[in-house]
């Protein structure tokens, strides 16, 4: 029996943006990470050719509070008299506000391991050590780029699960790529999502 390789992580921080893709130009969050967002989060710690963390669950630390944000867009989709005069508009969003979750997820492989190594194991013991040192690929983010984590690393003695939390998602974007590497964008939605205690699981 093949042995099952796990990890896991806590993040906290000021802000996070999980986008609901149905909230239009003014942006709501989801009250917890999208399978995509937590498997970027494992990816901002580590990357490997051949295997790759598959995000099963989150905890919820915190209550979820949702808090007026307005941040400028200054891309492409700007009307043509602004992207002219070099202006930019406010786009008004719901975030979520003093955020902590704990992740876990299971590795898997991808392809064949190369030169028949143990590639599960290998990347199990290299996300801890880079999580332990605070080593990073690049910055992990809450959704959006500019909300970045406050802490980021083992799961800290005292956090505690927000158990008053029971919410039933009717929709839920899950993934947005059809593999777990170098996919094409295959969207894929989940309906009645169940956060239960405070917990919710990606692989149900």
């Amino acid at each position: 029996m093949e042995k099952n390789y796990q990890v896991s992580f806590e993040i906290a921080g000021p802000a996070a943006m999980f986008t609901r893709p149905d909230s239009g130009a003014a942006p709501i969050s989801y009250p917890a990470p999208t399978y995509s967002a937590a498997k970027g989060m494992f990816e901002a710690v580590v990357r490997y050719t051949s295997a790759h963390i598959r995000p099963t669950k989150v905890e919820i630390c915190k209550p979820i509070r949702f808090h007026k944000y307005v941040t400028n867009y200054g891309g492409p989709l700007r009307k043509g008299n602004q992207r002219s005069k070099g202006a930019s508009y406010q786009i008004p969003a719901t975030i979520l506000v003093d955020v902590c979750y704990r992740i876990y997820g299971v590795i898997e492989a991808v392809t064949a391991a190369p030169c028949g190594n143990n590639h599960l194991h290998a990347l199990q013991e290299i996300f801890k050590r880079r999580l332990k040192n605070g080593q990073c690929f690049y910055m992990p983010c809450f959704g959006w780029k500019e909300f970045v984590p406050s802490y980021l690393g083992p799961l800290r003695y005292g956090t505690e699960i927000e158990k008053s939390i029971n919410q039933i998602l009717p929709s839920m974007l899950h993934s947005v790529f059809d593999s777990p590497m170098n996919g094409k964008a295959n969207p894929v939605y989940r309906q009645n999502v169940e956060i239960m205690e405070g917990v919710l699981r990606y692989d149900q």
